[in-house]
């Protein structure tokens, strides 16, 4: 689970500022899908906010999903950020969204 771990934060590093990805992008990117709920569990264990921005982890749906700050604060680093929410959802996902290269 480590491995899964260290793989997932070095992804999230990559999502810049004012973009967002997924739960299953990541898991896509680590070449299995099926691993969205992994990625959710590496990011819970994420000891640097700061430096890795999981805040801009969202749910497929463009739900927020969790955060170990709280949603609250997600939802105000998002905003921060120029992300467009409305009702805890990404309002403009496709435009906000952000994919690893193959």
């Amino acid at each position: 689970m480590e491995n899964i771990k260290a793989k997932v934060l070095e992804l999230v590093k990559m999502v810049p500022k004012g973009k967002v990805t997924t739960y299953r992008e990541i898991a896509r990117k680590l070449g299995n899908p099926g691993l969205a709920r992994a990625v959710g569990n590496a990011l819970k264990k994420n000891e640097f906010l700061v430096i890795i921005p999981c805040h801009r982890v969202v749910k497929s749906d463009g739900q927020l999903g969790g955060y170990v700050n709280g949603v609250d604060k997600k939802l105000h680093l998002l905003l921060n950020e120029g992300i467009k929410i409305v009702d805890n959802k990404v309002a403009n996902l496709r435009e906000s969204l952000f994919k690893f290269n193959p």
